[in-house]
């Protein structure tokens, strides 16, 4: 029997930050109690939505995720309370895995409290750098030795699953300064770290201001392209060497610290999220993935709650999926699951174009798995861009 994701998505920032293009911002904390009452809804509506649906809801929960926004503003009894429903509605395992992501120096200690108390047992940080200047010319509101106290004070709550999330090119960012930045983060002695390479969206202020060419937000000051990828291939050697052995594209781990409610979307096993800008994968009664997303906009999501009804996916784009999902993870693609999956002759269709990448050292072909190769993972979007032209052509 398959288990279900839960995603819950709390849009609330402090500050926005520079590079942020998620559905997120500063709003006034009178709007939590209400959007916490409308996760609640959404939660108790959840198996009639999916029966009128035809989806298959998995009662049994073996991972939560709160994202973000900076779910560590919530309240305590905030916590308790969408903890409260989630456990109402769903059956939590004891042994789930329950995330809460969190701002360093936005971490209260009844917040902390209540998430010891209600089976929290994984923290991420969103640090981006461990140099101050960095952190705060994008709008961090952190300083590296709220790092280091807030992961102490987590550890003394008790949850040792801790993430730390680095940001490889912002505004000023050298390599002697990302170089520091990876040193810091070895002596916190987390198990599991998120290294990103900055992609700048239209839609954040950095990117309105490198369209516009301001100087408000250091837009002038992003390093190169090269220097990006120069950044992250050192990160994948050092903290290899740090024993955080990479899994997937932007993830890194010690052995048991993997991240699983985020492999159950590589996997394209079932999640539902709940909240603004909250995407879902269920199956219906005959094992067709359904997508599904809420609105990105808090007002509106205030007023009517809920999802916009899924339709399911051609089998086409479920093999697009299975290709371009499962190689984000470094353990690849296995072509024997495939072709029971998808048949075949499905499959077979692919050879050609495995053929080339391979060729131009971009993936590997070994022991029945496809995977990226690391000059492959650097230019991913463009191996996935191959396999998805490779569906429309065929």
């Amino acid at each position: 029997m398959e288990m279900l994701g839960l995603y819950l998505s709390i849009p609330f920032c402090r500050s926005k930050c520079t590079f942020c293009n998620f559905a997120s911002g500063v709003f006034p904390a009178s709007y939590m109690e209400q959007y916490v009452a409308r996760l609640e809804a959404d939660l108790r509506a959840a198996r009639r939505c999916a029966a009128e649906w035809g989806a298959v809801l998995p009662e049994a929960v073996d991972s939560v995720y709160f994202g973000g926004g900076t779910p560590s503003l919530l309240p305590g009894e905030l916590v308790r309370q969408v903890m409260g429903a989630i456990r109402r509605e769903f059956a939590v395992l004891p042994t789930a895995e329950v995330t809460f992501e969190a701002a360093p120096a936005h971490l209260a200690d009844e917040t902390l409290a209540a998430m010891a108390e209600c089976g929290v047992n994984r923290v991420s940080f969103g640090v981006q750098s461990f140099v101050d200047a960095e952190a705060h010319a994008t709008g961090r509101l952190h300083a590296r030795r709220d790092v280091f106290a807030d992961v102490a004070r987590v550890r003394a709550a008790g949850i040792e699953d801790i993430s730390i999330d680095l940001l490889a090119g912002l505004p000023g960012q050298t390599r002697a300064s990302w170089r520091e930045s990876l040193g810091v983060l070895r002596e916190t002695g987390v198990g599991h770290a998120s290294v990103y390479m900055l992609e700048v969206d239209d839609a954040s202020k950095l990117g309105a201001e490198m369209l516009a060419g301001g100087v408000k937000y250091g837009a002038g000051l992003v390093p190169g392209e090269d220097a990006i990828v120069g950044m992250y291939e050192e990160a994948v050697a050092r903290l290899a060497e740090m024993g955080l052995a990479q899994y997937e594209i932007s993830n890194f781990a010690k052995e048991g610290w993997q991240s699983r409610h985020n492999r159950k979307y590589w996997e394209r096993k079932p999640y539902l999220g709940v909240g603004v800008d909250a995407h879902s994968m269920l199956r219906d009664e005959r094992g067709r993935a359904m997508r599904f997303a809420t609105t990105d906009e808090l007002e509106p999501y205030l007023t009517v709650p809920g999802w916009e009804r899924p339709e399911p996916l051609s089998r086409e784009q479920e093999l697009e999926e299975a290709w371009f999902l499962g190689l984000r993870m470094n353990e690849g693609v296995e072509l024997a699951a495939l072709r029971a999956e998808f048949g075949a002759a499905a499959v077979a269709e692919f050879e050609p174009v495995i053929g080339e990448l391979a060729e131009d050292g971009l993936v590997t072909r070994e022991a029945g798995r496809v995977a990226l190769t690391m000059r492959g993972r650097l230019l991913s979007n463009e191996v996935f861009g191959r396999f998805l032209k490779e569906v429309v052509e065929g």
